[in-house]
């Protein structure tokens, strides 16, 4: 995706994230949030929305950054995490936990090692120009979900809630994110109608209605598993409330509003 999806250099890079986080009024931020939700498309159609959940951690710390996505291209059961090592980003490389790493994956036996669920996939990619950018030197645990099946969903969400629970005392907080676009290809306002019921579901911090809107119409998120699974997880450890910040579609940067991708961007604390 580097080069294509996202600029490049480490300049380019950081010029188009701080470009995207320059509009974003933090100044009645609330305190730093548990967990966020953000889009994963190309960085000049998703940046300007994703912008509005990142910018709320720009003066926040974190022991670590939990993603997760869908898997677009590889079919599995299961969620399959990246244990260990780094990711490579034109800002420098991008450490993996792997202490969290096992702790989430001992959780549930739907973790699991699945290398080439990674191979071409840019959920978690498209995330970590803002990671990168503004979480620097913070290790991430990557996880991409296969068929976002109820059991995967909800089963991910109690090893996170576990995972973070047992972390000690003094260890730091994690940062949760859920890697989802909405809608796919219908007109603008087809689109605003199916992801309305997306946007009512994340501000009431609901992840089994969630669940439930997606078991109805698949076609509401491409990313809806790993959403449920981060509102979930959230919750369990101690979250109350969910905010959308920002919603917009691909055509607000194409010009076409024939064929959109919806695209939101969540906070929760």
């Amino acid at each position: 995706m580097c080069g294509r999806w996202y600029p490049g250099t480490e300049a380019e890079l950081a010029g188009a994230v701080d470009a995207h986080l320059a509009p974003v009024d933090t100044a009645d931020a609330a305190p730093c949030p548990r967990a966020l939700i953000a889009p994963h498309a190309g960085l000049m159609y998703s940046g300007p929305v994703a912008a509005y959940a990142y910018a709320l951690v720009r003066r926040c710390r974190y022991a670590a950054v939990v993603l997760v996505g869908p898997s677009h291209f590889v079919g599995f059961r299961g969620v399959s995490i990246w244990p260990r090592g780094a990711w490579k980003t034109p800002l420098g490389d991008v450490a993996v936990d792997a202490d969290l790493a096992a702790a989430i994956a001992a959780g549930s036996r739907d973790v699991v090692e699945a290398p080439d669920a990674h191979g071409r996939e840019h959920s978690l990619e498209m995330q970590l120009p803002f990671v990168a950018r503004l979480l620097p030197g913070v290790p991430i645990v990557p996880m991409v979900m296969g068929y976002q099946e109820r059991g995967t969903a909800l089963a991910l969400g109690d090893a996170l809630a576990r995972a973070l629970a047992a972390r000690p005392a003094g260890s730091g907080p994690v940062l949760l994110v859920a890697s989802s676009d909405l809608s796919h290809y219908e007109d603008a306002l087809t689109a605003a109608r199916m992801d309305a019921v997306v946007l009512d579901r994340v501000n009431r911090l609901d992840a089994d209605g969630l669940m439930t809107a997606l078991e109805q119409e698949p076609r509401h998120a491409c990313g809806g598993g790993p959403m449920v699974s981060v509102l979930r997880a959230a919750a369990a450890g101690g979250a109350t409330r969910a905010r959308v910040l920002r919603y917009a579609d691909s055509g607000d940067v194409s010009g076409d509003k024939s064929a959109v991708v919806g695209y939101m961007a969540a906070a929760i604390w």
